[in-house]
């Protein structure tokens, strides 16, 4: 980069994230690393570091973005505030947007995918979504699945002491610190329980890096299977372990992402000794889901679960909503799978914004990410990451994109 150039934090436009692209620590470096370089912070009341901390590290507060050429946010951005020519780099949520079926994809509540991407269009934005910024093995390169996954069985593991009646922990976002959550697990006694765990991206292994903090012990999956215990267990099922295919003879992984719907679940037979289920896994649209409705029946130990994927009407069937930070759990009663004030109910935690219960924490490891993976390939010689994220440009999406002309146009 030889030319100065300038770049801008938008404020976001959902007024309970409080999660930041980029924070302070951040900014000082990439001013250290690129000196032409001018930042740009909207200010904010809502985002977990202060004005202040940004003015301090170097970056100019101000609410005007027009000078910047590229500006980044987390989530979904409001179509009002969108400037025409820009380039933006956030989560836009339509990578799950199923190609065939143009089933929508979970969002922010309240934001209407469809608009997004009309008004992206209609205002040539250069629109580059941090899910498609992957390596040549389709692994990405940043996200907040470790932080989502550490809340959420955070999360689960209160809501199993809610349920077999002992006395629950702070909630996360209000202790607000990954250190403090992990001392308070620590030293905690969780009762006699089984707990089935899916998946193996980052989602699981902040899954798995909270439940080795306790007294929760790791078995594998065929003890886990037919074995009974006088103490609380864990098992963690690979993605090779819960989904098959008739067509290919050893599992592969590249092939499930690229062939999703050629699987079906075998997940069920874990699931019926499991008292506790904390969804984990990468889920497709395409995907088989975990069970079906029908096989809640057969679940007659299960009595909590923690969907971490969050994703309605997904590979979770109970998933009928997603929860909130503030009122994270609700009832299920199985028989006709409608939420009940009845506690004996199945018990379900589904917050869709977990990262926002450690912001500084999580933005911080994702600020990281921008600093060391996005940022050097936007300014001097991408290697193909960012175009293959570029979902738009020049008031038309990239062929890899096309059929999301479709979706805009349904109904």
């Amino acid at each position: 980069m030889n030319s100065a150039q300038t770049i801008g934090i938008i404020r976001e436009s959902r007024p309970d994230e409080n999660r930041a692209p980029l924070v302070p620590e951040n900014i000082k470096t990439i001013i250290s690393k690129y000196p032409n370089l001018n930042i740009l912070v909207q200010p904010s009341k809502n985002r977990c570091f202060s004005n202040e901390e940004y003015k301090n590290s170097g970056a100019q507060i101000k609410e005007d973005l027009n000078n910047c050429s590229i500006i980044f946010g987390v989530k979904e951005i409001d179509t009002k505030v969108l400037i025409n020519n820009k380039t933006y780099v956030f989560f836009s949520h339509t990578y799950k947007i199923n190609k065939e079926t143009l089933n929508n994809a979970q969002g922010t509540p309240g934001m209407d995918k469809k608009e997004l991407l009309k008004a992206v269009l209609e205002k040539k934005i250069k629109l580059i979504d941090y899910e498609n910024i992957r390596d040549k093995n389709s692994k990405r390169y940043l996200g907040f699945g470790r932080f989502a996954g550490i809340v959420g069985c955070y999360n689960t593991l209160n809501l199993c002491l809610e349920n077999y009646n002992k006395q629950p922990l702070a909630r996360a976002y209000k202790i607000n610190n990954y250190e403090r959550i992990i001392s308070n697990l620590k030293n905690l006694y969780f009762p006699k329980m089984k707990i089935l765990v899916t998946g193996d991206g980052r989602v699981a292994k902040g899954v798995i890096e909270v439940l080795k903090e306790t007294n929760i012990k790791e078995v594998s999956k065929d003890v886990f299977q037919n074995d009974e215990f006088d103490k609380p267990v864990f098992c963690n099922l690979e993605t090779k372990d819960y989904v098959q295919s008739s067509l290919i003879k050893k599992f592969d992984l590249d092939h499930f992402i690229k062939n999703p719907k050629d699987y079906t679940s075998t997940a069920l037979q874990y699931l019926k000794t499991a008292d506790v289920f904390i969804s984990a896994h990468y889920w497709d649209p395409a995907s088989p889901k975990i069970f079906e409705k029908n096989d809640l029946n057969e679940l007659i130990n299960l009595r909590v679960i923690g969907d971490i994927t969050c994703d309605v009407d997904g590979s979770v069937p109970t998933t009928i909503r997603s929860s909130t930070i503030e009122s994270p759990n609700f009832y299920i009663d199985k028989n006709n799978f409608k939420e009940t004030q009845n506690k004996n109910g199945l018990a379900i935690t589904a917050v869709d914004n977990l990262p926002s219960e450690l912001p500084r924490d999580s933005s911080k490891e994702f600020g990281d990410g921008i600093v060391n993976e996005v940022i050097p390939y936007m300014l001097n010689n991408d290697d193909g990451r960012i175009l293959n994220a570029t979902i738009t440009l020049n008031g038309s999406f990239l062929e890899k994109y096309n059929y999301l002309n479709n979706y805009i146009k349904t109904l």
